[in-house]
């Protein structure tokens, strides 16, 4: 059976669109899945069985009374996403260090040509890494990636929390 990572997309940012780790482990668990586990409060769930994002999807509306969209990986496609780190050790904050998780390969012509120094990014088949030293928050590329539908369903893991998904 597969080891499957679920990356739920919103949740968990502000006072609003709230979803308990222990409610997710639940409906997890309630699904079907097993050795079902939750990392950080930022809506990682990491659990074994084959999965259905379609259904998955419909089950936390039910549940939580929201669409929340997710992203999904098996474990093995995760380690691929550590094995294809395109920036290496120019990296000197993981926290600072983004990786888009997308359901289809981006399409980012519309940033050609366009100079986000001092960060930088690049494409890796589904994933977007995203080197931002000075933060995310007034990121020209971070904002430019949100301005347009590159990525189809996307949610953004910096590099600590992906290395805790592997842990």
């Amino acid at each position: 059976m597969p080891r499957n990572i679920a990356l739920l997309r919103g949740i968990n940012l502000g006072a609003k669109r709230r979803v308990a780790m222990a409610d997710l482990r639940a409906l997890l668990e309630a699904l079907g899945y097993t050795d079902v586990r939750t990392v950080l409060a930022s809506g990682n769930a990491i659990f074994t069985g084959r999965v259905s994002r379609a259904q998955l999807e419909a089950a936390l509306e039910e549940r939580f009374k929201m669409k929340i969209d997710v992203v999904l990986r098996t474990m093995d496609e995760l380690r691929a996403v550590v094995e294809a780190d395109p920036f290496g050790e120019a990296v000197t904050n993981p926290t600072r260090y983004f990786v888009v998780f997308g359901d289809r390969e981006p399409d980012l012509a519309y940033l050609e040509g366009q100079d986000f120094a001092p960060d930088a990014y690049a494409v890796r088949g589904r994933e977007i890494y995203a080197w931002c030293p000075e933060g995310m928050q007034n990121s020209r590329l971070m904002k430019a990636f949100s301005k347009a539908p590159a990525t189809g369903t996307a949610t953004v893991r910096n590099w600590a929390t992906v290395g805790k998904l592997l842990e």
